[in-house]
C-alpha cells in the first residue's frame, strides 16, 4: 500500500490519536518486506508539494540513524551508570565472605576462596559481558544477498543460513527459545525483588556491633523504612536518581578500594598470589564437599552482572563499559583481596568480614556510605525491571501497564508505578519474612545463577544467527561459560528448600502472566488475519450501507487491511458516516516527531474512506478531546484531495460532527481445544484483558463522542 507523507502540515497540537507501539525489530521486518515496493515520486497538490512514499521509507528517512555520543557525553553517562547499573555488583563485598561457612579455615582456604572470586569475577563480569565475541574480519568484506547461493562461499555463512532456516521452519524450537527468553525475563524480575532486601539488610546489620541492645528486629524495621523510601522516590526518574546516587557510588568505590589496599599492606601482602588458579585446586582438595557447598555463597560476587545491559536503554554500551573498566573492576579486586588478607590474620571474624575489616576510625563514615550504597544497589535491578517490562510490552509479551518516560533526552529511561509497587511489596515481604537470615542469600544466589544460564544459552544463539560468529568460537563460549555457571548451579540446588524457592515463586507468577498474554495475543492475531475483510467485501459493505452526515473515526492498531470489527459494526448500526477514517498511531523511538513527519495518509476505496497513520515521539502528548484534532485530520486529508468537490465533502463532514469508534474484542476458545488451552484463553487471558490497561488507555477522548463496539472472537 502506498501512503502520502504530508510535507506541509500545520504545527502540531496536543490533540492526537490512538497508539500502537511498534518495536524496532517489527519495524525492520516491515521495512524489509516492503523494500521492493518503495516509491519516491514528487506530486503537486493544493497547499504545496506532496512527497509520495511508502510507510517504510517514511520511517527510514529520519529514524534509522544511530545516535553518536561525544567522549564528554560518554563520560557523563558513565558517571550516571555507576548509580544505576553498578550498585548491585559494587556492593557485593558487603555479604560475600560473611555468607561463607567453613570449619577452622586457614590461610590456604582464604587464598583459595579469593582465587575463585577473582577468576569468577573476571571471567563472568569482564570477559562474558564486555568482550566482543562477534568475530568480525579485520578488513571490510562486502556481502550480497545472492552470495549465500554460491556453492563455495563462506562455510560460516552457509552454516548460519542452515541454522537460521531450521529455526524459522521449526515451531517447536521457536517455542523453546521463546520460553527460555520469557523465563529468564521473569527470573530477572525476581532478582529485582531480592536485590534490595539483601543489600540493605547487609549494610544495616553492621550497626548491631555497636550496641548489644540493637536486635535483629530493629535491623529489619530500619531496612523496611529504607526500602519504602527508595521505592517512593523511583517516580522522579532514572536521571534524577542517578545524579543523586552516582556520587555515593564514587565514594563507595573509593573507600572500599583504599581500605582493601590498606588491609593488603597491613595484614598479608602475599594475598595477591591468589591470581594463580592452582590455589582453587588446593582449596577443593582440602575441603572437598564443603568447598563445593561454599560456591553457593561465592557466586554472590557476581550479583548484578546479569542486569548490566538490561539497563542499556538508560545509557549506552560505551558508557557502561568505561565505568566498569576504569572504576568498578579495579575497586572490586582490591576490596576482595583486602578482606581475604584481613581474614588470613583474623579467621574468627569471617561472619562479620566487611565491618570487622574496616579500620575503627572509619566505621561510622563507612556505615553511612555502605547504607547509602546498599540503597543504590537496589537501583540497578529496579531500573532493569522497568526496562524489561517496557521491552516486553513492545514485543506483545506482557499486558500494558503505565509506562512513564522520565527523560526527554534518553528514550529508555522509564518508570512504571505498577511494577514499582509490586517490587516494593515483594521486597518488604521477603525482608520481614526471612528476618535477615541466610535464606535471603541462598534465594539471591539461585536467581542470579539461573539468569546467567539463560543468558549464556541465548547469547550463543545470537552469536550464531545475528552476529554470524564462527561456530567454533560460539561453541567454545557456550561450553566454557555454561560449565562454570553449571557448577555453581549444582551447589545451589540443595538450597531450594532453604530460601531458594523464592525466585522460582516470583518467576512462576510473572511467567503465567507472560505466557497467558503471549498465547492470547497470538490467537487474537491469527483470528484477525484469517477474518480480515476482503477489498471487494469492504467496498460492497460501504456502498450498500446508508450514509449519514459527519465523520466516523475508527481507531485501530492495524496499519494494513480492514479489521473484522468493522463488518460487525455495520451489521448492528446499519449505517455509516459519509466520511470514514481509519486511524492508527505509531510511537517512534524519538523524543518528538517533526510537524512535517506527523501524518502518513492514504485514500481507500470507495469514495469517502481514508487511512491516516499519525506518528509521535515518546514525549509527545496524545489528546483527542475537542474539535482541534478532527480539524487537523481533515486539514491533512485536504492535502491529497483531487478536486474541489472532495474538499466540499470534507468540510461538510467536519461541520456535521464526529464519532470515535473503539473496538473491544473478547476471545472465547471452544471445546475442540484441550482444557489447558481453554483455561489460558477463557480465564487467564480474559482476566488480564479486563484488569490491565488497554491500548486506548493513554488517550484522552471525549466520552460523549465515543462508541465502543464489542465483538466475540470464537476460536
Amino acid at each position: 500500500m502506498e501512503y502520502h507523507h504530508q510535507s506541509h502540515s500545520p504545527p502540531p497540537s496536543d490533540d492526537d490519536v490512538v497508539v500502537i507501539q511498534m518495536n524496532a525489530a517489527a519495524i525492520a521486518a516491515v521495512d524489509e518486506r516492503s523494500s521492493t515496493n518503495e516509491v519516491d515520486d514528487a506530486a503537486a497538490g493544493k497547499g504545496g508539494g506532496l512527497t509520495r512514499r511508502t510507510f517504510s521509507q517514511a520511517y527510514k528517512m529520519k529514524h534509522r540513524t544511530p545516535l553518536e555520543f561525544t567522549w564528554r557525553q560518554v563520560a557523563l553517562l558513565s558517571f550516571q551508570s555507576l548509580g544505576v547499573v553498578y550498585g548491585d555488583l559494587g556492593t557485593s563485598p558487603l555479604y560475600v565472605f560473611s555468607s561463607i561457612s567453613l570449619d577452622d579455615p586457614g590461610e590456604a582456604d582464604f587464598v583459595g576462596v579469593l582465587s575463585i572470586i577473582l577468576w569468577t569475577f573476571t571471567m563472568i563480569c569482564l570477559v562474558k559481558y564486555h568482550v566482543n565475541f562477534k568475530g568480525n574480519m579485520p578488513v571490510p568484506v562486502t556481502h550480497l544477498a545472492s552470495d549465500i547461493n554460491l556453492k563455495f562461499h563462506s562455510k560460516k555463512r552457509i552454516l548460519t543460513s542452515k541454522l537460521l532456516k531450521f529455526l524459522e521452519q521449526s515451531t517447536k524450537w521457536q517455542a523453546v527459545i521463546t520460553y527460555i527468553v520469557l523465563a529468564g525475563t521473569c527470573m530477572v524480575l525476581g532478582d529485582g525483588a531480592l536485590t534490595p532486601a539483601i543489600s540493605v539488610l547487609s549494610a544495616v546489620q553492621g550497626i548491631q556491633s555497636r550496641s548489644s541492645s540493637i536486635t535483629q528486629a530493629h535491623v529489619v524495621l530500619l531496612s523496611v523504612i529504607i526500602l519504602f523510601i527508595l521505592f517512593f522516590f523511583q517516580k522522579h526518574g532514572t536521571s534524577k536518581v542517578s545524579f543523586t546516587f552516582s556520587p555515593i557510588m564514587i565514594l563507595w568505590f573509593t573507600f572500599v578500594a583504599f581500605i582493601g589496599l590498606y588491609n593488603i599492606i597491613k595484614h598479608y601482602p602475599p594475598i595477591l598470589k591468589a591470581v594463580s588458579p592452582h590455589y582453587i585446586i588446593i582449596y577443593f582438595i582440602r575441603n572437598k564437599t564443603a568447598a563445593w557447598e561454599t560456591l553457593g555463597a561465592i557466586v554472590l560476587c557476581i550479583t548484578g552482572a546479569e542486569a548490566m545491559f538490561a539497563d542499556l536503554g538508560h545509557f549506552n554500551k560505551s558508557s557502561i563499559q568505561m565505568a566498569f573498566s576504569v572504576i568498578v573492576y579495579p575497586s572490586m579486586i582490591l576490596a576482595y583481596a583486602g578482606q581475604a588478607a584481613f581474614l588470613v590474620k583474623n579467621p574468627s571474624k569471617l561472619s562479620t568480614t566487611f565491618y570487622s575489616s574496616t579500620p575503627e576510625p572509619l566505621f561510622w563514615p563507612m556505615f553511612i556510605i555502605a547504607t547509602l550504597a546498599a540503597i543504590v544497589a537496589s537501583q540497578a535491578l529496579i531500573s532493569a525491571s522497568f526496562s524489561i517490562i517496557r521491552q516486553s510490552i513492545a514485543l506483545g509479551c506482557f499486558p500494558r501497564v503505565t509506562m512513564k518516560h522520565t527523560s526527554g533526552k534518553h528514550e529508555g529511561q522509564v518508570y512504571s508505578p505498577e511494577i514499582n509497587y509490586f517490587l516494593m511489596v515483594a521486597c518488604i515481604l521477603i525482608t520481614v519474612g526471612f528476618k535477615g537470615g541466610p535464606e535471603i542469600g541462598q534465594a539471591f544466589g539461585v536467581a542470579v545463577i539461573f539468569v546467567m544460564l539463560f543468558t549464556t544459552n541465548l547469547m550463543t544463539v545470537v552469536m550464531l544467527i545475528i552476529w554470524e560468529s564462527n561456530i567454533a568460537l560460539a561453541s567454545l563460549f557456550f561450553v566454557f561459560f555454561f560449565s562454570i555457571e553449571g557448577i555453581y548451579m549444582t551447589s545451589l540446588m540443595n538450597k531450594i528448600l532453604q530460601g531458594g524457592w523464592v525466585p522460582f515463586a516470583i518467576t512462576a507468577f510473572f511467567l503465567i502472566i507472560t505466557l497467558s498474554w503471549t498465547y492470547g495475543r497470538s490467537k487474537k492475531g491469527e483470528y484477525e488475519l484469517a477474518n480480515v475483510m476482503e477489498r471487494e467485501e469492504f467496498i460492497k459493505t460501504v456502498t450498500t450501507s446508508s450514509r449519514v452526515p459527519g465523520i466516523c473515526i475508527f481507531c485501530t492498531d492495524m496499519m494494513n487491511g480492514i479489521p473484522p470489527i468493522v463488518c460487525h459494526y455495520v451489521q448492528h448500526v446499519a449505517s455509516l458516516r459519509e466520511l470514514m477514517v481509519f486511524v492508527t498511531i505509531r510511537v517512534l523511538p524519538v523524543r518528538t516527531v517533526l510537524p512535517e513527519e506527523r501524518f502518513i495518509i492514504d485514500k481507500l476505496e470507495p469514495v469517502g474512506v481514508y487511512r491516516c497513520i499519525v506518528q509521535y515521539g515518546y514525549m509527545d502528548n496524545h489528546n483527542m478531546e475537542g474539535d482541534d484534532y478532527v480539524a487537523s485530520v481533515i486539514a491533512s486529508l485536504k492535502e491529497i484531495a483531487e478536486n474541489d468537490d472532495e474538499i466540499l465533502v470534507l468540510d461538510s463532514a467536519l461541520i456535521n460532527g464526529s464519532t470515535f469508534v473503539l473496538g473491544r474484542t473478547i476471545i472465547k476458545m471452544g471445546t475442540r481445544h484441550n482444557c489447558l488451552k481453554r483455561f489460558f484463553i477463557n480465564n487467564l487471558y480474559r482476566f488480564l484483558q479486563k484488569n490491565f490497561r488497554s491500548n486506548m488507555s493513554s488517550l484522552k477522548i471525549n466520552p460523549g463522542k465515543t462508541l465502543q463496539v464489542g465483538m466475540l472472537y470464537e476460536i
